[in-house]
């Protein structure tokens, strides 16, 4: 006979920030300056100030998964004035290990750190000149870290639409962006309306980087690694870390509008 009992209410504590700093880091060919630009445009629409900087590979055509073939984009929103790109970052999203070797000392204690554990495999970490798995080696404890298998979950949202597996995988940039948009409470329609004009001649890219961009806002929401909503009257961001579930809260507001 089963019985039903009452389940106590999550304790939690609220910390109040006035501004974001995120940085998307890969290959230079993982998509990540557009990965960056389409979030800032979105954030913008929602009113926040921005300032955002863009950081092309050290080497033109450098092997991939090799340090000098690092790129990233970084942007500062807030709900108030933003005058600089940001200094230390509040949430990484490393697509390989040179991404997360050449910017997680840029990552705040007690940072988001979300990284591809499907590139972190022997011949990876050896391209990045690193002789241990971060992921395994406890160097990365002090950051909230969470290790997604990005082209596996990528390729399982696709997989119906026949593509090779290397089509597929050029998509992974896109779920990465789609669990940024639900970690801060984005809308994705803006990106959506960008894809199907950037791939209106490719029907069928279309509806690959729209799945992807769906799957990874989908994929937060399944697993409730982030917990997120969007507070109107607030005009303030919010964490909100849930201590027994590791789950955090993002409450991003516009710019209150000075009156005259």
């Amino acid at each position: 006979m089963s019985t039903l009992a009452e389940v106590p209410p999550v304790k939690h504590k609220r910390e109040v920030l006035d501004r974001a700093v995120i940085r998307f880091a890969g290959d230079s060919g993982d998509g990540m300056q557009i990965t960056g630009s389409q979030f800032t445009n979105t954030a913008a629409l929602y009113g926040n100030d921005i300032a955002t900087f863009p950081d092309y590979p050290a080497e033109i055509r450098a092997p991939a998964g090799t340090i000098p073939g690092v790129s990233g984009f970084q942007l500062h929103f807030s709900s108030n004035e933003v005058y600089t790109p940001g200094d230390a970052i509040d949430v990484l999203i490393a697509m390989n290990p040179a991404a997360l070797k050449v910017n997680v000392a840029d990552l705040k204690a007690n940072g988001i750190l979300i990284v591809n554990s499907d590139s972190f495999k022997d011949n990876d970490l050896r391209k990045a000149q690193l002789t241990s798995n971060p992921l395994e080696d406890h160097s990365l404890d002090k950051f909230r870290l969470f290790s997604v298998e990005l082209e596996r979950l990528t390729r399982r949202s696709l997989e119906h639409l026949g593509l090779d597996a290397k089509t597929m995988d050029r998509c992974k940039n896109f779920f990465a962006l789609g669990m940024c948009y639900w970690l801060y409470n984005r809308s994705m329609e803006p990106t959506v309306r960008w894809i199907e004009d950037k791939f209106r001649n490719k029907p069928l890219l279309v509806e690959a980087n729209k799945l992807a961009l769906k799957g990874g806002y989908s994929y937060c929401e399944a697993t409730e690694a982030f917990q997120i909503s969007y507070e109107r009257n607030s005009h303030r961001v919010y964490i909100e870390a849930l201590a027994e579930t590791r789950r955090w809260r993002l409450v991003l507001s516009p710019r209150r509008r000075k009156r005259g």
